[in-house]
């Protein structure tokens, strides 16, 4: 395949390092069992691993100290969908906001319809940010949860989960946040931001392969259990096991995927997350200020590098952001997300619901100065056309 420039980092980051190929490979061929079903040698070095994983990423969020409250499953999505079904109760309340994903606004949509609970969206502002202060007016007296997403994925923008936290804490109300975009690339310290759960998938910012993902629970906080199968413990037993990880895992894991994500944060730990974030955010403020610049193009609520996600979104006046995608990767070989981005609350605000939502760069770590220059040569070449 001709090279091209990957720019849809925010949807799944690629290329993955190197390592983490090597890694699923040379695992999955010595150790590509049942973790933990059995007592051979290969099933207990696989659990070991497993173990080593849910560990690494424990320390990683710094959950309360309890590495098998780390659970893994296919996406953050998937855990979203077990942890809001499994928390949420008939004529409960849930705050969350405009910036949220379909992963959030389609399972609290559901609870709604089914009338199960009430939920307010509270707006962002022209910045791309969530005040604190509107979450704490919006708080009832049977708020259940507060879900907020870490890190735009249409603007990048990254919101104050600490102040956030702060509010929930003293309202008694637990905290999500769905850090799809955030883990592995910005700092979550779950102790010390008030975070009751965090949600991450393994094929972002994490360098681990599709299929894998996963939260993490703090103790005490209630999740009922909503998925029942094999857990290789106690399989006389009828019911499903309550305890954590079996507790929001059923059937045999995603062990190539746990694999990857095992390789990915060791080499998110040798690189240093502040110096992998910084490294894009230098590449991602010169695409910033080269695209203000050009003519027609319009950039949204991207105004500096401070407590800011490598994602950007911009249109062009009078084309489609279908039709810009559409040239990029025809005429100039740019892979980039168009539309809604799964997003459409953050359109609604910005009113590009109406123009077909807006073209979406997402910046990784192993993008390049050459191929912003390239890219923004693209852009304005494609904004000459009318």
């Amino acid at each position: 395949m001709e090279k091209f420039i990957y720019l849809d980092n925010a949807a799944t980051t690629f290329p993955k390092p190197r390592e983490v190929y090597d890694f699923i490979y040379s695992f999955c061929s010595k150790h590509g069992v049942n973790p933990g079903r059995s007592g051979f040698d290969a099933s207990i070095e696989a659990e070991e691993m497993v173990f080593e994983t849910r560990k690494m990423l424990m320390e990683l969020f710094n959950g309360d100290g309890d590495p098998n409250r780390l659970t893994f499953s296919y996406n953050a999505s998937d855990s979203l969908n077990m942890v809001i079904q499994g928390i949420a109760e008939k004529g409960d309340h849930i705050v969350t906001t405009m910036l949220e994903h379909n992963s959030v606004i389609r399972p609290l949509h559901h609870l709604q319809v089914d009338g199960i609970a009430e939920v307010d969206y509270v707006p962002f502002d022209d910045s791309g940010y969530i005040d604190p202060d509107d979450i704490k007016k919006a708080l009832r007296p049977h708020t259940k949860m507060v879900i907020v997403n870490h890190c735009s994925n249409v603007l990048g923008t990254i919101q104050p989960v600490a102040e956030i936290g702060k509010i929930c804490k003293e309202s008694g109300v637990l905290f999500i946040v769905d850090g799809a975009q955030g883990a592995g690339v910005v700092d979550m310290d779950m102790q010390a931001m008030g975070v009751d759960i965090y949600v991450f998938t393994g094929h972002k910012s994490l360098m681990g392969p599709t299929g894998i993902g996963g939260s993490y629970v703090m103790e005490g906080v209630p999740v009922r259990i909503t998925r029942f199968g094999g857990t290789g413990v106690r399989s006389a037993q009828l019911t499903h096991l309550e305890e954590y990880p079996y507790r929001l895992e059923c059937g045999t894991l995603n062990i190539a995927g746990v694999a990857g994500l095992n390789a990915g944060v060791k080499w998110i730990n040798e690189k240093g997350m502040e110096n992998i974030h910084n490294q894009e955010i230098v590449l991602w403020d010169k695409l910033r200020v080269g695209l203000q610049c050009i003519d027609k193009v319009t950039v949204y609520c991207a105004e500096n590098t401070e407590n800011q996600n490598p994602v950007l979104s911009f249109n062009i006046k009078g084309l489609p952001s279908d039709d810009v995608g559409m040239m990029l990767d025809v005429d100039y070989n740019i892979a980039c997300r168009t539309g809604l981005q799964c997003a459409p609350k953050v359109h609604e605000r910005l009113g590009t619901d109406r123009i077909h939502g807006t073209v979406r760069f997402g910046l990784g770590p192993f993008n390049t100065e050459e191929e912003i220059d390239a890219v923004l040569k693209a852009v304005n070449e494609i904004s000459s056309i009318r």
